[in-house]
């Protein structure tokens, strides 16, 4: 991988890619997620190319891999996928931050419709990076941990929980074809990790799953999504995708469910949390 590193400027734009969404696609992706939201067909799962941003690094990744993280993901759905659209992508870096120590690129990535240009769905990635040291750098007291509030803080209707356990096999039906850090373990170790790190998209597609399967064609044309991803995910363990409806308010002629969603390991460790809402 050849990558360029600075300047990661705001504005940049990474490039473009164009698709034909395909069932062959579709159904890769339904596989790896165990996907079989009832009315789905005829149209594409919202996050179908939920990697697309990573098809730019060189563009937007700052040049210190090791230890990098993906830490937030955010999603809109505008409107629903049917299989056989062409669609053409577009990634731009829109912000820069610093936090905790940590130096943070956040890519967008629209997926359009070539007829019409109608835009579909929009990510934003936010993709945290250790920053150089300086051979005269002093070293740093850690930051103090924050207290966090417990989450969820409403209480609600749940929605139907999905569990998927995270082998091997999945990481590379997800985040394959060719090997990384999120599906082969060597690639894991020349980064800094001691294992196959899963892919932090999958969860935000296990939320997505969960979300579509509750509200069908009100999450395809008006889902929303943002998310933070708290902890680190390894090969082998399994998760747990909760939603819970903390409130309806209008829009326009209908209503929008607000749900608090999260995701947990066995122990108890939550990976995920944030909010997601769709049409009702």
């Amino acid at each position: 991988m050849n990558l360029r590193g600075e300047p990661a400027q705001v504005g940049r734009h990474c490039g473009s890619n164009e698709y034909t969404i395909d069932a062959a696609r579709v159904e890769a992706y339904r596989d790896a997620l165990e996907d079989r939201s009832p009315g789905s067909d005829p149209f594409a799962p919202p996050l179908l190319l939920h990697s697309e941003c990573y098809e730019f690094l060189a563009e937007w990744y700052l040049p210190t891999l090791v230890g990098n993280l993906h830490a937030q993901q955010d999603w809109e759905s505008y409107a629903p996928i049917p299989l056989g659209t062409k669609v053409r992508t577009r990634s731009t870096i829109v912000d820069r931050y610093q936090k905790r120590g940590r130096d943070y690129v956040v890519n967008e990535t629209d997926v359009m419709s070539v007829e019409g240009s109608r835009l579909l769905v929009r990510g934003r990635t936010h993709q945290s990076f250790l920053p150089p040291k300086e051979p005269s750098e002093e070293p740093k007291a850690p930051a103090p941990k924050r207290s966090h509030p417990p989450f969820p803080v409403a209480s609600g209707r749940d929605l139907e929980p999905a569990e998927l356990t995270m082998d091997e096999h999945r990481c590379w039906l997800f985040s394959g074809p060719k090997a990384n850090y999120h599906n082969d373990r060597e690639e894991a170790r020349k980064l800094g990790f001691p294992n196959i790190v899963v892919q932090g998209m999958l969860s935000t597609c296990l939320v997505s799953r969960v979300m579509q399967q509750a509200f069908g064609m009100g999450w395809l044309e008006g889902g929303r999504m943002s998310v933070k991803l708290t902890s680190v995910v390894w090969v082998d363990e399994r998760l747990r995708c909760h939603a819970r409806v903390r409130e309806t308010a209008p829009e326009g002629t209908r209503e929008r469910a607000h749900c608090d969603v999260w995701v947990e390991k066995d122990d108890g460790t939550r990976s995920l949390i944030g909010g997601a809402s769709a049409l009702s």
